[in-house]
């Protein structure tokens, strides 16, 4: 999976919920019935995972929501990944979400940042035995390598290569671990 990023519209704010399932069903290109079912079934969905004491039973509700995720992997409490498009998640084998991670999809500012900031949506892909430790936030179209490990409060606004160790804010590659890790 490549990243490519989607254009989207700019956020604008709607009066009532009438108006915002029009404008959400429109962003979407869905019909209104079918996002109003679409948002409260990932609405439910999410919160069921997001608390729940068992890895298993959160590792099915985000992949009953749409994210993509592999054999062996791990996802902490209190993880929220994308509330809006948690199809364009790909998580791989044997990857670790340590907790209070937040991985994000998608930009989506108000218009009248329209000349300062993209409105987009972008894949965030996590390699096979990738770790990110507690309260990483991923930021869209970032890919984090196989056998990395992503720091405790790292924020990642680009790429890691696989068999290192990044962190900070913004993240960046801290050691290159490839002849410690099989």
């Amino acid at each position: 999976m490549e990243n490519t990023k989607i254009p989207k519209p700019y956020y604008e704010v709607t009066k009532n919920i009438r108006n915002q399932i029009k404008s959400g069903s429109k962003r979407k290109g869905m019909n209104k019935a079918s996002f109003l079912y679409s948002k409260l079934r990932n609405y439910l969905l999410e919160r069921l995972a997001y608390n729940n004491p068992f890895n298993s039973l959160r590792v099915k509700f985000h992949k009953w929501r749409g994210v993509h995720i592999g054999n062996n992997v791990m996802i902490g409490l209190k993880v929220t990944l994308d509330h809006s498009y948690p199809e364009m998640i790909f998580i791989e084998d044997d990857v670790s979400l340590a907790g209070n991670n937040y991985i994000l999809t998608h930009s989506n500012p108000y218009p009248h940042f329209s000349r300062v900031i993209e409105s987009y949506a972008a894949p965030v892909i996590i390699k096979k035995g990738a770790w990110l430790g507690i309260g990483v936030t991923v930021l869209p179209e970032v890919t984090i390598g196989e056998y990395s490990i992503i720091a405790a409060g790292s924020v990642v606004t680009k790429s890691i290569p696989p068999k290192v160790i990044a962190g900070g804010m913004p993240a960046k590659v801290l050691k290159d671990i490839s002849e410690l890790v099989e």
